[in-house]
């Protein structure tokens, strides 16, 4: 294929990204935006009131009181740098300082859907509470590996739920990607570890192990994580390479809650937020990713298979600042 083609598809595949990624971000940029807006109203210097009115706009968001804090606390040092800053420079300001908290939380150890062929697969360990999206997000995953030329293969370890394996293997059926599973009350670690000799065995380049999302012990969730992790790393010994915590960012704090027990359970080193289209709270991205120094590593924009996008931070602050 022509050279100029290949980049007029890419080109064309980039647009509708952004495209969806910016409908995606509408109901936060018309909630926050519209505020901002409103707070410097009548206002040519940004002092103590507008400061104090970007403090509650931006926790209301739920970026996060510490988070928040700290962006405040930034551009006040500006403010009190530059003597006199006018409130039309806040946006850009406030974009630079996002965008400053976003790059300082990112692991490029962790493989995108396009990687170089490996000895062993590359596994990833998904955990999260039920009803965030955890399932339909992994095979939202296994759709976009498998389109990007790889054999995935899938691990149905949250065997306490009936449903939670039927569900799996209806989006496997989906994705087109065999499911592994022993039904329903089986040992979790065992699904893995059969899980990874079948990935082995078919020399897969990447093993998805879907977990139970129970929080109401977190004795119980911490040992039965470090169990499956153990189990796996008698078929490949750095397994898994990721540990990937499902959050609904519609839910806002209670999100940042669910992070507060899982990285306390696990070693949780990748972030999924789905259903960022549905809310106004998208603000939960920077301060999930800035208080748990954990990157954020996809994020669902929507409803259809090729609506989990990797999160690009760069991206995702321009869309969030871009004027309509």
């Amino acid at each position: 294929m022509p050279k100029f083609l290949v980049m007029g598809i890419f080109s064309i595949f980039s647009k509708e990204k952004k495209e969806k990624l910016d409908q995606g971000l509408q109901k936060t940029k018309t909630s926050v935006f519209s505020r901002i807006t409103k707070a410097i109203a009548g206002k040519a210097q940004v002092d103590d009131e507008v400061l104090d009115n970007l403090e509650e706009i931006l926790i209301s968001s739920d970026v996060g009181v510490n988070t928040t804090l700290k962006i405040i606390s930034n551009i006040e040092g500006r403010v009190a740098r530059d003597k006199y800053l006018g409130t039309s420079e806040l946006n850009g300001i406030l974009k630079e300082e996002i965008s400053a908290l976003l790059d300082k939380h990112k692991n490029d150890n962790l493989l995108g859907f396009d990687f170089e062929k490996r000895e062993t697969p590359y596994v990833i360990m998904v955990v999260g509470v039920n009803g965030v999206g955890k399932t339909t997000t992994i095979g939202k995953l296994a759709y976009q590996f498998k389109k990007a030329g790889k054999k995935v293969v899938l691990g149905a370890s949250d065997t306490f739920r009936a449903a939670a394996v039927n569900q799996l293997i209806i989006w496997g059926e989906r994705a087109g990607v065999p499911v592994v599973n022993q039904g329903m009350n089986a040992d979790p670690a065992s699904v893995a570890f059969d899980t990874l000799k079948s990935a082995v065995a078919q020399n897969a380049d990447v093993v998805i192990i879907d977990t139970a999302g129970r929080l109401h012990n977190k004795v119980n969730l911490m040992n039965e994580l470090t169990k499956i992790k153990r189990v796996m790393q008698k078929v490949v010994v750095d397994a898994p390479h990721e540990i990937l915590l499902v959050l609904d960012a519609s839910t806002g704090q209670n999100a940042i809650e669910q992070a507060r027990q899982f990285t306390a359970a696990t070693e949780v080193n990748a972030l999924a937020l789905t259903k960022l289209d549905g809310t106004a709270k998208g603000g939960v991205v920077i301060g999930i990713s800035d208080e748990f120094k954990i990157p954020v590593k996809y994020i669902g924009i929507g409803e259809g298979m090729e609506d989990l996008q990797l999160f690009d931070r760069a991206e995702f602050v321009d869309s969030l600042f871009k004027q309509d």
